[in-house]
């Protein structure tokens, strides 16, 4: 298979006597689209808590790039390409989008660490803001204040930031959540258009639109995997439609 940019052994998380996740192999290719679906309670955010490093894991192992990041801390896992949102918006509402994007930009960089000369002297570290921003069809609003925007516009600054990083591996955890059918097919053009180099893992509670997406499916079901395979041999699965779709 050659190099992974994300794998999963065997991979388990339990609280108490509830297994959240268990037992989850995963084997994600540099470039691969990604689905991850499955009903409410199957697991699909614990277990983006657990590759992030949010949550420490119960047995199993994590690699990226076939380094094993198990029992890696969250900020080290993003400085090896690893970059991810989440379901609620996390943003500083009374900055301006680019300000947002600038602090994403300078976070994995020594800039950090200097509390005396204005981030606006790091000429470099702007135009990285401002190409993230372009990417996901913000560059206009840079000047907005973050609270003015739509949630829309929100959820595509929340990526935007994820991408300010130059990531390698990009966990988007619902990004239509709470959008419009139409913003929702906008999100899924915007990701569409994403550089094919970064490997994407999305967790999608619409299937449809988690399908246009992703070419590779897994579908998780009580915190173990039922189903992993092409987006057509998914659809027609039915054990799938049985439990996913109720049909």
């Amino acid at each position: 298979m050659g190099e992974l940019a994300l794998r999963l052994d065997a991979v388990s998380k339990a609280f108490g006597g509830l297994r959240a996740v268990d037992g989850v192999a995963l084997a994600v290719r540099p470039g691969e689209r990604r689905a991850l679906i499955g009903p409410n309670g199957a697991g699909k955010t614990t277990l983006f808590n657990l590759i992030s490093g949010e949550l420490p894991v119960t047995s199993g192992a994590i690699r990226l790039f076939e380094r094993d990041v198990t029992r890696v801390a969250p900020h080290r896992r993003a400085a090896l390409g690893l970059a991810r949102t989440f379901q609620i918006t996390n943003l500083f509402p009374t900055l301006t989008v680019l300000e947002n994007c600038l602090l994403a930009v300078q976070a994995l960089t020594p800039v950090k660490f200097s509390m005396l000369r204005p981030l606006a002297a790091y000429h470099a570290l702007e135009e990285r803001a401002r190409e993230a921003l372009a990417a996901v069809g913000l560059a206009d609003r840079a000047a907005a204040v973050v609270r003015n925007l739509s949630h829309g516009e929100q959820r595509q600054l929340e990526i935007a930031l994820a991408l300010a990083g130059r990531p390698r591996v990009l966990l988007l955890d619902e990004p239509t959540a709470g959008l419009s059918p139409a913003e929702s097919h906008l999100m899924a053009d915007l990701l569409q258009r994403l550089d094919p180099a970064i490997t994407v893992l999305i967790i999608e509670h619409d299937m449809d639109i988690a399908l246009e997406i992703a070419q590779h499916v897994t579908v998780l079901h009580y915190g173990r995997v039922i189903a992993d395979g092409p987006r057509e041999e998914i659809k027609a699965n039915p054990l799938v439609r049985e439990i996913y779709l109720g049909a």
